[in-house]
């Protein structure tokens, strides 16, 4: 199954097997009427305003999320996050959590599926990442760093000589999960292996676009340069390409166990921690 995956789900099975590989389909067999009900529910208003706000921002170049468009994407959108932050109040609304509701709305084309799926992504394959705190997804991006350490350090050197954080380059990636960074076509096949493999994805497609740019990278002089070619090493072939990107991800970086990404994670989570 992994082979098949990491070749590319056909786009007219790829809802499907979203939802049976990250385990949303067993929970929405298992809790049957439950989105309808959180719908039905009283709303947070905080919650209502901050999802409103964000609403004309998703997505503003394509057609379907127009307020013109007939469905308009946007109630649906509206829909499945406020269903989502009264379902994980812990959570609530995260900005970049729009782009990845918008983007399984566009894939599944069904409402609540695409809750299900955003439940899968926020409530077990990303740890933390949409949290008030965001410590997952800080967390991840010093990860990333001690593995460009590992397998890019003159890189790493790079971006410790010129006190670039790693936040600064990298944390759109980890938000948004490629989307508006790589083309779709490449994202979709990234979020089929996501769905799929976890989390360490986001590290390989990040690794990938550091290792097989390093030259490029290290031409950099100055803080501002560095965080420029970051934005440049999302762009060109290399991602277009997205067959032969997708088996780089997956033989660039070496191999890169959950274990090696776990033991990272607890001590960066524990570094973080104590600079309070």
């Amino acid at each position: 199954v992994k082979r098949y995956i990491r070749k590319g789900i056909p786009s007219e099975h790829r809802a499907l097997i979203w939802m049976i590989v990250s385990g949303a389909q067993t929970n929405m067999e298992q809790n049957p009427g439950y989105y309808h009900r959180l719908l039905e529910e009283e709303k947070n208003d905080k919650l209502v305003e901050a999802i409103k706000t964000d609403m004309n921002r998703t997505f503003p170049d394509n057609v379907k999320f127009r307020k013109t468009a007939d469905p308009c994407l946007q109630n649906t959108l509206y829909n499945v996050l406020v269903a989502y932050g009264h379902h994980n109040k812990a959570v609530g609304y995260c900005q970049g959590m729009n782009f990845i509701a918008g983007y399984l709305i566009l894939i599944t084309k069904n409402e609540e599926e695409s809750f299900w799926l955003l439940d899968a992504l926020i409530g077990r394959i990303l740890p933390d990442y949409y949290s008030p705190a965001m410590l997952g997804l800080k967390t991840d991006q010093e990860v990333l760093g001690e593995l460009v350490k590992m397998k890019v350090p003159a890189v790493a050197e790079l971006m410790e000589r010129h006190g670039v954080m790693w936040t600064l380059v990298v944390s759109r990636w980890f938000i948004c999960l490629f989307i508006d960074i790589l083309p779709v076509e490449t994202v979709l096949r990234i979020w089929d292996c996501l769905f799929y493999e976890g989390s360490k994805i986001i590290f390989r497609v990040a690794l990938t676009l550091i290792k097989q740019h390093q030259a490029f990278i290290l031409e950099a002089t100055n803080f501002p340069d560095i965080c420029d070619k970051f934005k440049q090493i999302t762009k060109g072939t290399l991602v277009t390409e997205c067959h032969s990107f997708m088996q780089k991800i997956f033989t660039d970086p070496g191999s890169l166990s959950m274990a090696t990404i776990n033991k990272l994670r607890e001590t960066c989570r524990e570094k973080l921690l104590s600079q309070g």
